[in-house]
């Protein structure tokens, strides 16, 4: 009886997700689901965000988490993924090293367009915050500031 019980219930989770995950894929447009479908025919675990003019696709690829960013008319802005140090080009790890030997990484991800990529990477001290930004792998120049209270 035990054994008929949780089978009854197993499945009525996998029901409620499947029609919990269909739904969510139904309220985004044609537009934005061709032109994700299109660059990511291999994208698995795929959640969609409707932010006002655009759409947000988080999914797996390559076992690696991507964020693809796509307009309400199908255009598609470009798409990000959290890095780690290594992954940088070589010349932007020295320049962080030697810049900012005394901080912490606190996030660093790229954020790749047709044009090209850029890279973003939020170092940390007891003191301040700052967010750098580079485009392709050329010098970092400072996006934002901030100090801590």
């Amino acid at each position: 009886m035990r054994t008929r019980i949780v089978g009854l219930v197993m499945l009525t989770l996998a029901m409620v997700t499947t029609t919990f995950a269909s739904n969510i894929e139904d309220n985004v447009n044609a537009k934005a689901l061709s032109t994700f479908s299109q660059k990511f025919s291999d994208a698995k675990d795929v959640t969609w965000f409707k932010a006002e003019n655009y759409y947000k696709a988080t999914f797996k690829m390559n076992e690696q988490v991507f964020t693809a960013f796509i307009t309400d008319n199908g255009e598609w802005m470009g798409v990000s993924r959290n890095l780690v140090y290594y992954q940088l080009p070589i010349n932007l790890q020295s320049d962080l090293k030697k810049d900012y030997s005394q901080y912490w990484i606190s996030e660093l991800f790229e954020f790749a367009t047709e044009e090209e990529t850029i890279y973003y990477v939020t170092v940390e001290n007891g003191d301040q915050k700052v967010t750098l930004k580079t485009s392709g792998s050329s010098e970092w120049t400072v996006f934002k500031k901030t100090k801590k209270n």
